[in-house]
């Protein structure tokens, strides 16, 4: 799929053509109701609530604004605005024509919208709840797996399905094997049934299966869901008033792309991108709302990391920096923590996780480089510490520092569950805590180097031409190696449901999705709808 146009992760409730939000009191119900003209590019039709980017571009907004907008909402249904279909899944043509890069980039995206429903509920007490009417086949249910509670209409005809395998010769590709089995904890027999059938399972078996968890009449489905949603929203204590969310403020100027807080400049020819992060520039505070400079900023990084993902695939390495004054840093991550029972603080807090997250699981070589008038300090350090390699300039006039803030030590995991520090020392996990001792404390690049928080820390002769080779290395290499390799190396330790889908899933989504059996003139995503059954090559790879 080739795009002239770039595309744009913001937008507006006022603007959704594919879903509607509606709140009342602690309730809130998300219809999805597919516009079928209304795909990210021509070529095909979104049918049968069938989606593609757009329709996930417009959720993962909601799911934002679910959660600063309207923090009062403790309950969340989805539902479908069509007769006898919840979702069909990711559009089939769509899929077909897409670049082999957009289909796993789209998966991706989807996955993490996923993983913030699901983590509504852990740390935000808002359950969201599917009410199946219909059909929901391979990402259509895979929705439902992300919510917490799913009742389906008992009909004899609505059904859940997996059908990837027998239709398509693919895999779900938003995390359905693993939410099914890590998740729901269906049995691996069950499973093996369930995830080969095409028609899928309905009525008492899907319950019995745990694919669901209830069955109702088709009359008394949004009935039982919104009995259900205000049970549990029943069980959380209601909050204060939410925060409108602005649109995120851009500029293009040639190769930069300039925010508030958030700057990058593209060299194409270096195939590198150079992302500046800018501290505050006074001591954020509580009150300044959406412009709290955590929220601000995470915002503007999550446009950028979103932008650059599916707009210029070509640009292999992300050169991370952090400019400014580390006693604002200091300062924003103390109001962050100042009150743990207040609703924004955490949501800001979660919401900097999630893009925190975002970065450790893009297929980008990361390299953070720490010179004069930087400001890697707590919140701005976690950048460097989710590098895959970091220099930080040792010596000299004005000589850089970094320093560890309580943001560090659990705040802001990683998607295997643990601090990024904790994660850089397996091997030595009592040195992780140790380093608490360093807290609030300016560490130059011998004392950062010996601490174990950067790669090297060359001098002033050798480091123009140590990050010169650096990256004219990197940019030598097959990007599909780097890929792979990235992706192994980030995630040590623990494995949790999250970390499952994207070093797993990925990988297999990235292999399968170019497979002849898949991909080729005769495999079965080309000839899905043609009445022609695939040809697969038998050997096992």
């Amino acid at each position: 799929m080739e795009r002239n146009a770039l595309i744009d992760f913001r937008t507006h409730p006022d603007r959704y053509r594919h879903w509607r939000l509606a709140v009342d009191g602690d309730v809130a119900t998300l219809t999805l109701d597919v516009a079928e003209d209304g795909g990210l590019v021509p070529g095909y039709q979104l049918k049968l609530n069938s989606y593609d980017l757009s329709v996930d571009i417009e959720l993962n907004d909601a799911v934002q604004r679910l959660r600063f907008e309207h923090p009062q909402v403790r309950a969340v249904i989805v539902a479908s605005g069509k007769d006898r279909v919840f979702c069909a899944g990711a559009n089939i043509p769509m899929l077909a024509q897409s670049s082999h890069h957009h289909k796993v980039n789209f998966c991706k995206f989807t996955n993490e919208t996923r993983n913030a429903i699901e983590e509504a509920a852990a740390k935000a007490g808002q359950t969201w709840i599917s009410a199946i009417n219909g059909t929901a086949a391979g990402g259509g249910y895979e929705l439902a797996l992300a919510t917490d509670w799913i009742v389906m209409a008992d009909d004899g005809s609505t059904a859940v399905s997996l059908p990837e395998v027998a239709l398509l010769a693919v895999l779900p590709g938003t995390g359905g094997l693993t939410r099914l089995v890590d998740k729901r904890k269906v049995r691996r027999d069950h499973a093996d049934v369930f995830c080969t059938l095409e028609e899928g399972i309905r009525g008492r078996r899907a319950v019995d299966w745990r694919l669901v968890d209830e069955v109702v009449p088709r009359t008394r489905l949004l009935e039982a869901a919104q009995a259900r949603a205000r049970e549990f929203a029943a069980r959380v204590p209601r909050t204060g008033e939410g925060v409108a969310l602005p649109a995120v403020e851009r500029r293009f100027e040639g190769d930069r792309i300039d925010y508030t807080h958030v700057s990058a400049v593209l060299d194409r020819d270096a195939g590198t991108v150079t992302i500046t992060v800018r501290a505050p520039a006074e001591a954020p505070k509580r009150e300044d709302g959406a412009a709290f400079w955590p929220l601000a900023m995470a915002r503007e990084l999550d446009d950028l990391i979103l932008h650059l993902r599916f707009n210029e695939t070509t640009l292999g390495t992300w050169v991370l920096k952090a400019q400014g004054d580390a006693a604002l840093v200091e300062a924003a991550d103390a109001a962050l923590l100042a009150d743990p029972e207040d609703w924004f603080l955490r949501e800001t807090t979660l919401h900097l996780a999630r893009v925190l997250k975002r970065l450790d699981v893009t297929a980008r070589s990361l390299f953070a480089v720490i010179d004069r008038g930087s400001c890697f300090a707590g919140t701005l350090l976690e950048l460097a510490l989710a590098a895959d390699r970091s220099y930080m300039l040792d010596g000299g006039d004005d000589a850089p520092v970094v320093r560890l803030t309580p943001m560090n030590f659990g705040p802001l995991p990683m998607p295997n569950g643990l601090t990024r520090l904790h994660s850089r020392f397996l091997a030595a996990p009592d040195h992780a805590e140790a380093l608490k001792r360093s807290i609030g404390e300016d560490l130059d690049g011998d004392d950062a180097l010996d601490q174990g928080l950067v790669t090297f820390a060359p001098d002033d002769i050798d480091w123009d031409d140590e990050i010169r080779v650096a990256l004219e290395e990197r940019a030598g290499f097959s990007p599909d190696a780097l890929t792979g390799m990235e992706a192994s190396l980030r995630f040590g330790g623990p494995e949790t449901i999250e970390s499952k889908i994207f070093a797993r899933l990925s990988a297999w989504q990235n292999w399968i999705f170019q497979r002849p059996n898949a991909a080729g003139e005769a495999g079965a995503l080309k000839l899905y709808g043609t009445g022609r059954r695939a040809e697969f090559d038998k050997v096992r790879v």
